[in-house]
């Protein structure tokens, strides 16, 4: 059984970690992997290959530590993040998101989806963009859960890094907290739905995206959010049940 998780969004859900920072990948025995047309590979970096320059990403981390704490089955990453992009191009009946869909239908053949992650918001810190923010990404929500039938699947909300106003060639980031004002109303008015803090993190010098080290605690907080959501603890409470099955499905 593979349990697998959609990870959309731009560049710090992609991951830009420096592959020379980062600690040796441990796939757990090959029981981590990652979707590669449509098949289960097992997990190699850089995960979410969007660019030439992708690195480290903070879904190797949440997978392991979710792979821990569940030993009979595998972990699988769907990766379909793509790097500078808005929630515009996010919008349902867009590329980005036929993609996600799409990936994700071909990894439902092969493994139950059991959480999406996402992180995205820099190209929206303008003050045209992120009064919008909860209302575009509301849309996008809703819609993929309907797309995948899974009106209840946990989404996890990464949040921006409190080093953005640092980012000397990007004003707008200064807004970064406009966005996560944002994302945790989206947390707080949805079921199965949580903000990750990206508080105190550390940066790549560009100042923009999170580097190899602090990718690696924020995939940890990701699983420490999804472990405190109420359908974590149902599917916790039924693991080992005949019904795993039943159980997943209605996710």
């Amino acid at each position: 059984m593979i349990h697998s998780f959609l990870l959309i969004g731009q560049s710090n859900a992609a991951g830009r970690g420096f592959l020379s920072e980062a600690e040796p990948l441990n796939t757990n025995d090959g029981k981590l992997k990652v979707l590669r047309n449509g098949r289960w590979q097992q997990m190699f970096r850089p995960v979410n290959p969007d660019r030439g320059f992708s690195g480290t990403c903070f879904a190797e981390s949440f997978a392991k530590a979710y792979s821990d704490d569940h030993p009979d089955v595998d972990v699988g990453i769907i990766p379909c993040a793509d790097g500078g992009t808005t929630l515009e191009q996010w919008q349902p009946g867009g590329l980005l998101f036929d993609n996600a869909v799409n990936c994700a239908k071909l990894a439902m053949r092969t493994s139950y989806i059991v959480g999406i992650l996402w992180h995205q918001g820099e190209s929206d810190c303008r003050e045209e963009r992120y009064p919008l923010y909860c209302e575009r990404f509301q849309k996008i929500m809703d819609t993929l859960k309907k797309e995948l039938n899974l009106p209840d699947v946990p989404v996890l909300l990464g949040g921006l890094g409190d080093y953005l106003p640092e980012c000397d060639h990007l004003a707008d980031l200064k807004n970064y907290t406009k966005v996560n004002d944002a994302l945790k109303k989206l947390a707080d008015d949805n079921k199965n739905c949580a903000f990750v803090s990206a508080e105190g993190l550390g940066s790549n010098p560009d100042k923009l995206h999170f580097n190899a080290e602090a990718l690696k605690e924020f995939g940890l907080r990701y699983y420490e959010e999804l472990r405190k959501l109420d359908t974590y603890t149902d599917f916790e409470e039924t693991k080992e049940d005949d019904s795993i099955r039943t159980k997943m499905e209605l996710l």
